[in-house]
């Protein structure tokens, strides 16, 4: 990947950039495996009879055992644990809801085998928005700081996955500035 091109004009914009095969794969690989987070997660979800009346879904009241899974889905309050879990139990179905759906678009809009993919501007903001869930995810997995160096020992076994975090960082970044030029 080189980065993200800007092509057309007005309604007709999009973002444009080619992946290599196995960059899709990749990309596709970590985008499922959130997408399959997330939906353990909702599994968990209580059984409300009152959801089935209302149509008003809730979620778990409590934060998630998993660390990374934890980071995608973080407190709504710190301050005060009963409002916490409240505000966790009734917007974190949403929130899910909204991470699986950027998600979908990232998985529809990206050639399994790689090549060329032309986004619209919506299209590029749920691209965004799934690309930073999945390098929260695998930051959080490798522990990555600001201390943390940009490359670590080759015997440490976090080497080959920090250099995909640095190169989803580098597909973020990208699409970020192209998106950006665009109104």
């Amino acid at each position: 990947m080189n980065g993200w091109k800007r092509a057309g004009r007005g309604s007709r914009v999009r973002l444009v950039t080619t992946l290599e095969a196995q960059e899709a794969a990749v990309l596709r690989g970590l985008v499922g495996e959130i997408r399959r987070m997330l939906a353990g997660r909702s599994e968990e979800n209580p059984a409300d009879e009152l959801a089935v009346l209302t149509g008003m879904r809730t979620g778990p009241s409590s934060k998630p055992d998993d660390h990374v899974l934890a980071r995608l889905l973080p407190d709504f309050s710190t301050d005060d644990e009963d409002l916490s879990a409240g505000m966790r139990s009734l917007h974190e179905p949403a929130l899910i809801d909204a991470k699986d759906e950027a998600a979908q678009v990232v998985e529809q809009t990206l050639p399994e085998s790689g090549g060329r993919i032309e986004l619209s501007p919506e299209q590029a903001d749920a691209w965004l928005a799934s690309l930073n869930d999945v390098r929260l995810a695998l930051g959080t997995a490798l522990d990555v700081s600001e201390e943390m160096p940009d490359e670590l020992p080759p015997d440490d076994p976090r080497t080959a996955h920090l250099g995909v975090y640095h190169w989803l960082t580098f597909v973020q970044d990208a699409l970020v500035q192209a998106r950006m030029q665009v109104r």
